[in-house]
Formats: structure tokens, sequence, C-alpha cells
């Protein structure tokens, strides 16, 4: 009896043991890591190897789209390992959300911080026009990620957040100038600031990718720039300088 119950109980520890190996043998070694579990990085060489990892999940998402997009060819274009990837991010989610992020900031907050709310010696009209001509050099650049991140935000909510986001902020620090220009009597005071600001952006984002992602529209750059650039101005009733008290 005891020498069966032994027998009994080594069977099941055997077993036990078994299934345990069978376990952790069907997790990736590299599974990945939950936001909580991931390291940012905390050197020259870490930021450097996730802006690696950010500019190849972009490149590959021009190559392939999203869904086709493969995890694997993104760490191998970074020159990564597959368990490198999982480090900063939890999923190919996750990377487009940052290339979102990325690409988005450089095409339009760069011509916003360094020619509109810069302090320099342009008029507000040159600045309006140097602005817009900043944006879609950069908007050309771009044209094909952008349009991407434009077709997924309308099936991904989260896509469709941080783009939300983005235009928020950019439109409050537009909605701020355009209110600094009434209070100087430079624009016309009866314009709501904050709809305005969001009516241009609007117009600049929407054609931007009509002509530089859809071709609906054939033109030269320099015509279309000081077209949008006329717009801009004539909607604010925009003047050179303060008038004079």
């Amino acid at each position: 009896m005891k020498s069966a119950a032994r027998k009994a109980v080594g069977r099941t520890k055997t077993a036990a043991k078994t299934a345990a190996r069978s376990r952790v043998d069907e997790v990736p070694q590299e599974a990945p890591r939950s936001a909580s579990q991931h390291n940012s990085p905390k050197s020259t060489r870490g930021a450097r190897t996730r802006e690696r990892l950010v500019e190849a999940a972009k490149e590959i998402f021009e190559e392939h789209g999203f869904l086709n997009a493969r995890i694997s060819d993104i760490a191998e274009r970074a020159g990564q390992s597959h368990g490198s990837f999982y480090y900063y991010f939890d999923s190919k989610n996750e990377v487009f959300l940052e290339v979102a992020e990325v690409v988005t900031e450089r095409t339009y907050a760069a011509p916003l911080d360094d020619v509109i709310l810069a302090n320099n010696r342009l008029e507000v009209p040159q600045r309006i026009q140097e602005s817009m001509r900043r944006t879609m050099d950069n908007y050309r650049k771009e044209a094909r990620i952008l349009g991407l991140i434009e077709h997924v935000a309308r099936c991904d909510d989260e896509v469709n957040a941080m783009r939300l986001a983005r235009h928020r902020r950019f439109t409050e620090r537009v909605a701020k100038t355009v209110a600094q220009l009434q209070a100087r009597g430079m624009a016309d005071p009866t314009l709501d600031p904050l709809v305005t600001a969001t009516a241009l952006g609007g117009l600049t984002q929407r054609f931007a990718e009509l002509w530089l992602t859809d071709g609906a529209i054939d033109s030269t750059q320099d015509h279309v720039v000081d077209q949008l650039s006329r717009l801009f101005v004539n909607a604010l009733r925009l003047t050179k300088r303060p008038p004079k008290p």
C-alpha cells in the first residue's frame, strides 16, 4: 500500500514538473513586457536604440502598411534582436503610436515654434507664408506615413485620440496667437480665436493630404503656399502693423 502510494505521488510530481516545463517552453523567451516593466532609456546608447527602432518602424510601416508590418522586420531593420524591441515597446500598436507622435510633431510643430511663435523681425503675413512653406515641405517628406496615420486613425481609437490631442494642443497655441493679434488691433476682433484656429488648421492639414497624398490637385509649391497664405491673411483680416494710437 505504502509503496503504491509513494509511486503514485512520484508520478504526480513528475507529471507536474513536465507540465510546468511545457508551459515555460510554450512562452516565447522574448515575450513583451507590460508598459510598467519597460525600461526607459537610461543612457545615450539606449536613447539612440529607441530612436533607431522608431525610424525603422516608420520605414516598415511605409513599405508594408500597418497590418502587414511585422515586429521581426522592424527589429531587423534597426539592427536589433526581437527581444530588444520588447524592451522598449509592448506591441506593434505602441510603436506605431510613437511613430505617429514623432512624425506629426516634426511636421506641424516646427513651423509653429520656429516661425509663428519665434521672436523674429518678420511681419505677420511673412511669418504665415514662411510657416506654410515649411509645413508643406515637411508634409511632402512625410506624405506616405502621414497618409497611413490618417487612415489608421479612422479605425483605431488610440491613434485617433493621439491625433485629436495633438490637434487640440497645436490649435490652442495658434488661438492664443490670434487673440494676441486681436488685442494689438491687427486681426478681426469679431472672430472666435479657437474656432478660427481650428478651421485654418483643418484647412491646412486636409489640403496637404488632398494635394500631396491623394494627388487631387496639380500645382506648384510656390503657388500653393502663396494661395493658402492669402487665405489666412484674408480670413483674419490681418494688418502688417498695429494701428497708430
